[in-house]
């Protein structure tokens, strides 16, 4: 029979960038005493993402912010929405062009990822947040 865990991390962004949280997920599983199963990752914001991406070189983070400073601007002019800044509508584009819910098998106790690849909370506002992904898994 399948057993289920479930759990809400906070984590705090002191801005728009990206954020390993890698450790804290794997501590999850670990702790859950499961075996095998899904672990899904999910963003409970519509101004933040996830991402797995390579958690080895800091500049790929660097690149990947300043694609996307390039790609979705803040304070467009024609933009209607903008209740809580210049970046506000910027940060929803960003976050419908990524995801919000990630995926993870679990297998022999341990998360499935590769080498180089760590799990990344993507802010996407130039403030400070306090953000909730909830963290569940299935399995045995």
């Amino acid at each position: 029979m399948a057993k289920q865990k479930s759990y809400i991390l906070e984590i705090h962004s002191p801005g728009r960038g990206l954020y390993d949280f890698t450790g804290k997920v794997r501590a999850f599983a670990a702790e859950s005493g499961m075996r095998d199963g899904l672990l899904t990752v999910f963003c409970r914001h519509t101004s933040a993402s996830l991402v797995i991406q390579e958690n080895a070189d800091p500049d790929v983070l660097h690149d990947l912010e300043t694609f996307m400073n390039r790609l979705v601007p803040d304070g467009q002019p024609d933009w209607r929405h903008r209740s809580e800044g210049p970046d506000d509508m910027s940060a929803h584009i960003r976050s419908a062009l990524t995801q919000t819910s990630i995926g993870i098998p679990l297998v022999d106790g341990a998360l499935v990822l590769g080498t180089w690849q760590g799990i990344f909370l993507w802010e996407h506002r130039t403030g400070p947040h306090r953000r909730k992904v909830q963290l569940h898994l299935l399995g045995q």
